[in-house]
């Protein structure tokens, strides 16, 4: 999934949600390895994962909620693919490559060697990243900067915020005005702010009281390209957020990695504070999140399968 991921090139993402077109990938693979497929049997379940690869970024328009539909839908394509490849349910072997295949149809600037680029290589899905806080990740290294800049403004008055970043951070999130909840997490301009005025940012940073507390501030707030910035990515995520406050000062933060990428990855205790958040905002009770965790940290050293899904389950239906 992510060597396809990374074959794609940019102008997929213009238009396509990778992890919508991708994802259908990492999800046959990694079923038909837990049904213990056959060789043949995974190019099956590859080629109908493919076949189902879709997703479009026009839901960011008016905030409409498609992109948890794409998470699920990619997972749900690639374990039907697996199991019907389990039944010798045939797929094209060159659904990637081939004059009708995905990268054909989808991708204007594909690079198909990367694919199989430096085989023996460790695996991609470690250098892959962590999302910290519940917002478009585009959105992230700006939040990082802006909470640094909250621990500095002290009881000064912000006027002016200037946040300068890469190009696809401006096409998907530089938005001023935001009507729902939805729109707020595909804002730079309210995470910033929000970042800037709570001191932390969470799952609750986007309800209507916080998208009211942040509005004239998020008008203040100007987004501009980095050539700087651009230059790095994607190879890195990076910003500058500059703020100016009433008493003349101004107070600048700068990011060339976003945080939780390899290079400045969360700790195992931020890992474990926010699938901690997650489950308790899913409403789970905090003893029954904490036996969750420390079930799953204790994964690797168990010779025989928990069910994990089990402990979902009697949630659901208790």
């Amino acid at each position: 999934m992510c060597r396809i991921g990374r074959g794609v090139g940019p102008a997929h993402y213009a238009i396509w949600h990778n992890t919508a077109t991708c994802g259908p990938f990492g999800s046959a693979m990694a079923a038909s390895e837990l049904l213990s497929l056959s060789h043949q049997q995974c190019v099956y379940a590859l080629g109908n994962a493919g076949t189902q690869s879709s997703g479009l970024w026009q839901f960011l328009e008016s905030g409409a909620m498609s992109k948890h539909l794409h998470a699920g839908r990619a997972s749900e394509a690639g374990v039907l693919a697996a199991e019907l490849a389990l039944l010798d349910f045939t797929g094209a072997a060159n659904i990637l490559e081939g004059p009708q295949g995905m990268f054909k149809a989808m991708c204007p600037d594909a690079s198909p060697e990367r694919v199989l680029a430096n085989a023996q290589a460790p695996w991609e899905l470690i250098q892959t990243s962590i999302k910290p806080w519940p917002s478009c990740r585009h959105t992230h290294p700006a939040i990082d900067a802006a909470l640094e800049l909250h621990q500095k403004l002290g009881n000064a008055i912000v006027e002016r915020i200037e946040i300068q970043t890469y190009q696809a951070a401006v096409n998907i999130c530089d938005r001023a005005e935001v009507e729902n909840e939805y729109q707020a997490k595909f804002s730079l301009q309210h995470c910033v702010a929000v970042a800037l005025v709570n001191g932390t940012v969470g799952l609750n940073s986007f309800t209507d009281n916080s998208r009211a507390q942040t509005s004239e501030i998020c008008a203040s707030t100007k987004v501009r390209l980095s050539e700087d910035v651009e230059q790095r990515y994607p190879e890195s995520w990076g910003v500058q957020v500059s703020c100016l406050l009433s008493d003349g000062r101004q107070l600048d933060s700068q990011r060339i990695d976003c945080k939780g990428d390899p290079e400045s990855a969360l700790s195992d205790n931020e890992m474990v504070d926010k699938a901690l958040d997650l489950l308790l905002y899913g409403g789970f009770s905090k003893n029954t999140a904490a036996n969750l965790i420390e079930q799953v940290l204790d994964l690797p050293f168990q010779d025989k399968t928990i069910d994990l899904m089990d402990c979902f389950l009697k949630h659901i239906y208790q």
